[in-house]
């Protein structure tokens, strides 16, 4: 981290280029806490790195993932995040002494969201949750939007990251509003309508340009980060909503291009076919971009929008990412060393239907219960999470055709034997 002024983006922008964590979004100003260096990592945190700009982010999503992957996790995993948490209601990125109080400037809403949604799945953290949502409305901008740390710009990441965070917490983003502009007034102003060019309507930019500078371009952990919210979404996202069709391209009259926001009722619809065609066009990934660097995959981008499709009620139009993401997630995950990046997977598995003990030959969920402390108990895995195992099995479930086949071999098989037909388990129920 290295300017106060743009050193989170630095930073961040290093991980992406590597492809290596499922970080936050872009910080505005970095965190006081010093680098941990060779100091033991405190009791109850997941994750074996530095958790100084993650700590609180990975924590909520291993918690978040694993609780819904019927893990109970352990008291100290689950009081670790509470004692995080300032007496304002905000989380910071990470505080090693949670005895001292937090300075406001440092405190950061992308954990502040992942947080309220962690704790709202584990339950029983109600007051924390109420105090979270308080400090979001509080440190909400006149135009809706949320910046990373109090008191700067709005971005799309760290807006739809607190819309994400108002859906888990039940309370309406419409409702949520500063100066007259509410939550969803905020993700609007991030997204491009029909006055950009038509490959482009529906996408994100991170921040919008300067007056007099030009058009702010669709950026790709934007739009796939803000598309759950955009969606209408939280985590974990359930497939409980399936359409069955291709998301609608944003309708725009004939040459009639207009500054207008994106309607409400369009927004994760525009969304949606934004990032399916990116992600056809990508060979079912998204791509960062930086200027003087080669493209890279975008892991984080392209899980995100995985979550996004689904929640929008696009499954299939996802199961290429999410395939990609079996296929190439252990580079992005290190081996299932990185809590954040890992967690992230046994989200997108989940929502996808497939199993995270078995995504792309993996057992997500033993790497991730292994980089914190023994669980409290580990249930049955839940059925939901034995579904399609690739794209081609998404059109098995919808023609009968592959199920019915594998259990006349299956029976052929066990003639004689007496073996006990299990080759497909049910499918259909929500995570």
């Amino acid at each position: 981290m290295l300017t106060a002024a743009r050193a989170g983006a630095a930073a961040l922008t290093a991980a992406l280029l590597a492809g290596a964590a499922a970080t936050p979004a872009f910080a505005d100003i970095p965190s006081p806490t010093a680098s941990l260096g060779a100091a033991p990592l405190p009791d109850g945190l997941y994750g074996k790195g530095d958790p100084t700009y993650d700590g609180v982010w990975r924590q909520s999503l291993a918690l978040t993932a694993l609780t819904t992957a019927k893990v109970t996790p352990a008291d100290s995993a689950v009081t670790w995040l509470t004692g995080q948490q300032c007496a304002d209601g905000g989380w910071p990125s990470y505080r090693a002494d949670a005895s001292a109080a937090c300075d406001p400037a440092f405190e950061d809403s992308n954990a502040t969201a992942l947080a309220i949604q962690a704790l709202t799945v584990l339950g029983g953290h109600q007051d924390a949750v109420d105090k979270g949502v308080q400090w979001l409305r509080a440190s909400q901008n006149a135009d809706g939007s949320w910046a990373y740390n109090p008191g700067n710009p709005g971005d799309a990441n760290s807006t739809g990251l607190a819309v994400n965070a108002l859906f888990a917490a039940k309370a309406d983003p419409a409702g949520v509003a500063k100066a007259g502009r509410n939550a969803f007034d905020g993700l609007a102003v991030f997204q491009l309508g029909c006055a950009a060019p038509a490959d482009q309507r529906g996408a994100f930019v991170y921040q919008t340009a300067p007056a007099g500078a030009p058009a702010a371009e669709p950026n790709a952990l934007a739009s796939g980060q803000t598309s759950l919210a955009a969606a209408g979404g939280k985590l974990p996202v359930a497939n409980g909503n399936r359409t069955d069709t291709a998301p609608k391209a944003l309708a725009c009259a004939d040459g009639g291009a207009t500054a207008t926001a994106v309607p409400r009722a369009d927004s994760g619809e525009a969304a949606g076919a934004y990032l399916t065609a990116q992600l056809a066009a990508g060979d079912q990934h998204l791509t960062l971009t930086l200027p003087g660097a080669a493209p890279t995959p975008d892991y984080t981008a392209t899980a995100w929008a995985a979550l996004g499709l689904v929640q929008g009620g696009h499954p299939q139009q996802a199961a290429g990412a999410v395939d990609w993401l079996a296929k190439e997630g252990g580079g992005w995950t290190k081996g299932g060393t990185d809590a954040a990046a890992t967690a992230t997977l046994v989200l997108v598995a989940q929502a996808a239907q497939r199993d995270p003990a078995a995504f792309g030959g993996t057992d997500l969920v033993e790497q991730l219960t292994a980089l914190g402390p023994a669980p409290k108990a580990v249930g049955a895995a839940s059925p939901s999470t034995s579904a399609p195992a690739s794209a081609s099995a998404e059109k098995d479930k919808d023609s009968g055709i592959g199920k019915f086949w594998l259990l006349g071999v299956g029976l052929l098989i066990g003639i004689g034997g007496g073996l006990v037909l299990s080759l497909q388990r049910k499918r259909g129920a929500k995570l």
